[in-house]
């Protein structure tokens, strides 16, 4: 299967459960400004005319987009990894928790404030708005290890969205202390390590590529 990433990005979280699942695939970096990918020079736009990361082409040729549904295929695609649920209500809380992570979370809090064109009244309106899903984050993971009773997709998600506090200041983790325990806890987690590891690098890379092109 390939998979359209740009580093740091929401779709880290797929690179992180193939990894916790110990499946290979074929990772296609995507320049988030050019749209262009980095291993061949062709255009994204061309795969997904949104041209937004992850997108998936699994190895029928079907493309997949949108975290929340491709997240939910690798864990149906490799049930033995243990990443996905079985039960109806489980997949539903999992399903619950993709789309609060994925609308009040990554779009409704980060996007805005990782935004360089958001003025600064926006991002104070966003923050008044929204850290309230950082509050109910932190009031029900604790004495929880996990979103589910098991790691899961959520989670490799969730770290994915709270790794983007390193560029966001108005953040403090430390305002939560069992969101912060929680993020700690599992970005020592080996597929996360890795994964955070290895596109930080790429992202270097592509901030370079950026300077050197203006």
């Amino acid at each position: 299967m390939d998979l359209y990433f740009s580093p740091l990005a929401c779709s880290m979280a797929t690179r992180i459960a193939l990894y916790e699942a110990g499946e290979s695939a074929n990772y296609l970096e995507v320049d988030p400004r050019t749209k262009v990918v980095q291993n061949d020079g062709s255009d994204f736009r061309q795969v997904n005319p949104l041209a937004l990361v992850p997108t998936l082409r699994t190895d029928d040729g079907t493309v997949l987009t949108e975290n929340a549904a491709i997240l939910q295929y690798v864990a149906n695609r490799f049930p033995k990894a243990g990443i996905g649920t079985s039960s109806a209500i489980e997949r539903s809380r999992l399903h619950q928790w993709l789309c609060f992570i994925g609308t009040e979370l990554h779009k409704g809090l980060f996007v805005p404030l990782l935004d360089k064109k958001a003025g600064q009244e926006t991002k104070a309106y966003v923050l008044e708005k929204n850290l309230s899903r950082l509050d109910h984050l932190e009031n029900y993971l604790k004495g929880r290890e996990y979103l589910l009773d098991h790691f899961s997709v959520a989670d490799a998600y969730l770290v994915t969205v709270i790794n983007w506090t390193m560029a966001t200041p108005p953040i403090e983790l430390a305002k939560w202390p069992t969101v912060k325990a929680y993020y700690e806890r599992l970005r020592a987690r080996p597929s996360i390590a890795k994964a955070i590891a290895e596109e930080f690098e790429l992202y270097k890379a592509e901030l370079a590529r950026h300077k050197a092109a203006a």
